[in-house]
C-alpha cells in the first residue's frame, strides 16, 4: 500500500503536514495551504499511498490526460496520497507534506498506513491541516482554532483548544489515532464565513501558511497570497455595497462575532439561513469573471 521511491537523507525532525480535500477543507484553504508550502519550498515527491483499498474510485474519478510530449498517448491519474519532502539549510526542521482527497474505506488502516510513512521517516510532529464553515464574517481576521497533544505546543502554535463534539472526518481520526500510538500531534483550523463556502479563500489560506512557518523555521515572501486577499475581500466588498440583504446579514455577523465566545454544540443559531446569499454572492463573482 504505501510505496517509498528513494528514502530521504539525513532528514532533521522532519514535520509531517497533512491536508485532505472533501468534508474537511472548506473553501480549499486547507489544501491549497499545504500546497502553496510544499511549492515554495520546493518539496520533491518521494512516497504515495497506493488508493486501490482506500478510494470509491465511482466517488473519487481518476481522470485521464495526455502524456507529456504525446498528442495521442493517455494516461490514467489515481487518486493516490502523495508525499513530497523538503531539506533546505534556510529550514529549522525539514518537513513533509501529504495531500489527498479524504479516503472512502478503511480509515484506520488508512491512518495506520500514514503512521508507517511516519515511522519509518523518522517523523517528530504530525501537523494536520483543516478548514471549517462558520457563522463568522469575512470582514475580521482569520481565527484559528485547534489542538495538540502538548500544551507547550498548542501555546507555540497560538491555539485554543475547541470544544467541538460531534460527526468527524479524517483529519479528527488521524489526529486521535497518532496520539493514541505516541505520536506527537498538532492540528490548525480555519474558520471560513459559510455564506462564501464555494469561493476559493486566500485569507484563510494565507492564516494557515503564517501560523504554520514560525515552526519549520522558514520566511516566504507572501505577497501573492497578500494581493489575491485584497482581490478577494474588494470583490466582496462591492457585493456588499450592492445589495443591502447581505450587507445586513454580515453586520449581524459583526454583531455576534466574539472571539472568546464559548462554544456550544447545542446552540440554535437566530441567524437567517445563508443559502439565497450564498447564489447571489456567487452570480455576482461570476459576472466579474474576464470573457
Amino acid at each position: 500500500m504505501l510505496t517509498i521511491h528513494a528514502m530521504p537523507d539525513g532528514l532533521r525532525r522532519p514535520v509531517l503536514i497533512m491536508a485532505f480535500s472533501g468534508w474537511n477543507d472548506a473553501a480549499e484553504a486547507a489544501t491549497t495551504a499545504a500546497r502553496y508550502l510544499a511549492t515554495s519550498l520546493r518539496a520533491e515527491k518521494f512516497a504515495e499511498i497506493d488508493p486501490e483499498e482506500f478510494y470509491h474510485f465511482g466517488l473519487s474519478r481518476p481522470f485521464v490526460r495526455f502524456k507529456s510530449g504525446s498528442e495521442t498517448e493517455r494516461e490514467v491519474i489515481w487518486p493516490a496520497t502523495e508525499f513530497s519532502v523538503a531539506q533546505s539549510p534556510d529550514l529549522a526542521r525539514d518537513f513533509i507534506v501529504g495531500v489527498a482527497a479524504e479516503p472512502h474505506l478503511k480509515w484506520r488502516t488508512y491512518c495506520q498506513t500514514v503512521l508507517e510513512l511516519a515511522r519509518r521517516s523518522q517523523v517528530t510532529l504530525v501537523l494536520t491541516l483543516g478548514a471549517l464553515l462558520a457563522e463568522v464574517p469575512h470582514t475580521r481576521p482569520v481565527r484559528l482554532v485547534g489542538g495538540a497533544s502538548d500544551p507547550e505546543l498548542a501555546a507555540r502554535l497560538q491555539v485554543r483548544p475547541t470544544r467541538y463534539e460531534g460527526p468527524t472526518g479524517i483529519v479528527g481520526v488521524l489526529n486521535t489515532i497518532c496520539r493514541d500510538e505516541g505520536m506527537a500531534t498538532a492540528s490548525l483550523w480555519a474558520n471560513v464565513p459559510h455564506y462564501i463556502s464555494g469561493i476559493e479563500n486566500p485569507k484563510a489560506t494565507l492564516a494557515l501558511i503564517r501560523r504554520v512557518l514560525p515552526l519549520l523555521g522558514a520566511t516566504l515572501d507572501l505577497g501573492d497570497l497578500d494581493e489575491a486577499g485584497r482581490q478577494f475581500e474588494q470583490n466582496l466588498k462591492e457585493i456588499v455595497s450592492q445589495n443591502a440583504k447581505i450587507a445586513g446579514y454580515i453586520a449581524k455577523l459583526e454583531s455576534r462575532d466574539v472571539e472568546d465566545e464559548p462554544e456550544t454544540p447545542s446552540q440554535v443559531s437566530d441567524l437567517p439561513p445563508a443559502s439565497e446569499l450564498v447564489a447571489e454572492i456567487e452570480q455576482f463573482l461570476r459576472q466579474q469573471r474576464p470573457e
